[in-house]
């Protein structure tokens, strides 16, 4: 298991949903050291989901690692700041530099 202090931009990691009482895949698309809260993971969340037209699709070569097991798209408008150890169930993946930059230019686009 990686440390939550461990994780970085481009980690997939299957965390709380703060919209479920289930857990889903989120990708870390930072990870600051703040100084009075220390280490907060910045998430986009991942769904199986394909009807979201501005989602960004994985393709099996936007991972590192081995994929997930299903097709997956991240949702940038849809981000989570994990705080806790406790957030974090297990690492999944890593996607590739290019595909993690991809997510967090699209999050910017949302809230700029």
């Amino acid at each position: 298991m990686t440390g939550f202090t461990e994780l970085e931009r481009g980690d997939v990691v299957w965390a709380a949903d703060p919209l479920s009482s289930k857990g889903r895949p989120m990708v870390v698309v930072g990870a600051p050291e703040l100084p009075a809260h220390g280490v907060q993971l910045l998430t986009a969340l991942i769904t199986t989901k394909s009807y979201h037209e501005e989602s960004v699709p994985l393709r099996p070569d936007d991972y590192e690692d081995e994929p997930l097991d299903e097709q997956s798209y991240v949702l940038p408008w849809s981000v989570v700041t994990l705080n806790d150890t406790a957030d974090v169930e297990f690492h999944l993946t890593t996607l590739t530099d290019n595909r993690t930059e991809d997510v967090a230019t699209r999050l910017v686009e949302y809230v700029s």
